[in-house]
């Protein structure tokens, strides 16, 4: 039997959607307010999700302690207090949507937690904006 567990975790990170191929009245009419050249930011909250079977020895998917960690060191402390598009290496030549930034995640996380457990992962970018990645 597969149980899923979840851990949620919280971080505020500034960006600016915009395509660099298009001119500003272009990037203004897709995206909005979203495109302003003096970025905007947003308080994300991200929910991961593990899926997996329980260990018979602990009781146990994984081991929740172990999944913060790995969140905070590899995901938190990266994306946190930062300008996407200015301070993080992921958004150089991606668009940090939530939809980029939850794909940039996932595979953060795909390498750092064994196959054995599938992933998802919901990004909140408003209480009522969020997206879901789950590899495929």
């Amino acid at each position: 039997m597969k149980v899923t567990v979840c851990r949620k975790s919280h971080f505020n990170a500034a960006h600016r959607i915009y395509n660099p191929a298009w001119d500003d009245r272009k990037n203004e009419e897709v995206f909005g307010l979203c495109s302003l050249p003096n970025f905007h930011g947003h308080n994300y909250d991200l929910v991961v999700k593990l899926t997996g079977e329980v260990n018979p020895e602990t009781g146990y998917v994984f081991d929740m302690k172990v999944l913060k960690e790995i969140v905070e060191e590899y995901v938190i402390n990266r994306y946190d207090h930062k300008n996407l598009n200015l301070d993080v290496a992921d958004f150089t030549s991606t668009i940090p949507s939530a939809e980029n930034i939850a794909i940039a995640i996932w595979n953060i996380l795909r390498g750092k937690i064994d196959h054995a457990y599938d992933i998802q992962v919901i990004l909140y970018e408003t209480e009522r904006n969020y997206v879901e990645y789950s590899g495929t």
